[in-house]
């Protein structure tokens, strides 16, 4: 058993939350924002999908079931093989057209890396990859509700 870790991060979305949901729930999408993810591919079940991660020179994989989805406010999801890991993605209407977004990642770091790594170092890289991504979405969304 490893040790889990918690990271929490927030943006503001100039977009309508229906128009952030809808990408957002697009989890095959999500390599187009998240560096670190791989590939993201929905199998049979629509709430069931399978991840690969590569960063650093590590590869994971795991799959993961949403546990609740409620339409433009949130979506919770956790692992049920592979890389412990939980988390939600909230939505939240500021306005007609603003949207403020909070992503909340959970996982367990493997027994064999927890004794080689600093918590506090990859507790940081992780949280500063994952405000990165949460921009990149921010950026995507915004690009395309202005196109509208």
């Amino acid at each position: 058993m490893g040790r889990w870790l918690e990271h929490s991060v927030t943006t503001s979305i100039r977009a309508p939350v229906d128009q952030v949901w809808v990408l957002w729930s697009d989890l095959e999408a999500m390599p187009l924002w998240m560096r670190w993810i791989e590939s993201v591919q929905t199998l049979d079940d629509p709430n069931l999908t399978e991840w690969t991660l590569a960063a650093q020179g590590f590869r994971f994989q795991w799959k993961a079931r949403i546990t609740n989805r409620v339409e433009a406010q949130q979506l919770n999801w956790e692992s049920v093989k592979g890389l412990p890991t939980k988390g939600a993605v909230r939505f939240y209407p500021e306005g007609p057209a603003l949207t403020a977004v909070k992503l909340t990642v959970s996982y367990e770091l493997p027994g064999v890396l927890a004794p080689l790594m600093d918590s506090a170092m990859l507790g940081g890289l992780v949280s500063k990859e994952l405000q990165a991504n949460l921009d990149r979405f921010r950026d995507l969304v915004e690009e395309r509700a202005g196109a509208r």
